[in-house]
């Protein structure tokens, strides 16, 4: 069993930056593919980011791009999403998601097998 602990979220003005963490438990994080999605209100949760196992691999929502980084130190047992650029519409409740899979596709294809309780991200305009 895995828990994950999102941490890192806030009100940020548009165009500013939040890092968002998540700690995992476990002595098996380095095998794990991780991942984050946001659901905003009245929207289904979406897709945003996810790592490989070893970091080596990333995979990004077209709307975050260049915008937003995904991390891991395995090391620490933890991910991270570094963004920038905010913008309203990144509002939302962002959950961190991981795979016994270690690859991407697991993430990005209803192969989670955890999930975190969510971080709160508002963003003014």
């Amino acid at each position: 069993q895995v828990q994950l602990v999102e941490s890192g979220g806030g009100l940020v003005q548009a165009g500013g930056s939040l890092r968002l963490s998540c700690a995992a438990s476990g002595r098996t994080f380095s095998s794990y593919a991780m991942g984050w999605f946001r659901q905003a209100p009245g929207k289904e949760r979406e897709f945003v980011a996810a790592i490989n196992w070893s970091g080596w691999s990333t995979s990004y929502e077209d709307s975050v791009k260049g915008r937003f980084t995904i991390s891991r130190n395995n090391a620490k047992n933890t991910v991270y999403l570094q963004m920038n650029s905010l913008k309203p519409e990144d509002a939302a409740v962002y959950y961190c998601a991981a795979a016994n899979s270690g690859e991407i596709t697991a993430i990005m294809k209803n192969g989670v097998d955890y999930w975190g309780k969510g971080t709160l991200v508002t963003v003014s305009s």
